[in-house]
């Protein structure tokens, strides 16, 4: 049987529109959009790269819920509210989860709320330590 873990943020809008910050089924992971807005004192920086970096702390918090961390991405969506927040943005996921190349979706556009420069959300896998290590291979 598959358990189905969800994890809140204390967001006021996760109960307000009935969403989890993430959501771990079995070995997958599935987060919902993040911002980059501080949940405790609720600010949030005014560059795309402070922001970018509060919400990968936000995802992280979240992943450690469940038992997990950035490193286990294997996919990111990411939306910014400008072609010129994208470069900032990808610099700062590079910086901060290095080690395995996980695959991104990247859309450009209006962002909820005019502070906002971004959200960021993952899809994230918990590989059982006895597996195999993770190839990564280079089509010609």
């Amino acid at each position: 049987m598959t358990v189905v873990e969800r994890v809140k943020s204390g967001s006021p809008y996760e109960d307000r529109f009935k969403f989890s910050r993430l959501v771990k089924a079995g070995n997958w992971i599935y987060s919902s959009n993040t911002a980059g807005r501080n949940y405790k004192t609720r600010e949030m920086p005014k560059d795309p790269a402070g922001q970018a970096h509060q919400a990968l702390d936000n995802l992280s918090g979240a992943l450690a819920g469940v038992g997990a961390k950035l490193s286990d991405t294997v996919r990111f969506h990411i939306s910014v509210a400008s072609p010129d927040d994208l470069e900032p943005v990808l610099a700062v996921i590079a910086e901060r989860v290095p080690e395995n190349d996980p695959a991104h979706t990247i859309a450009i556009g209006p962002q909820p709320h005019p502070e906002m420069r971004l959200e960021l959300a993952i899809t994230a896998f918990i590989r059982d330590p006895a597996s195999p290590d993770v190839v990564t291979k280079v089509e010609p």
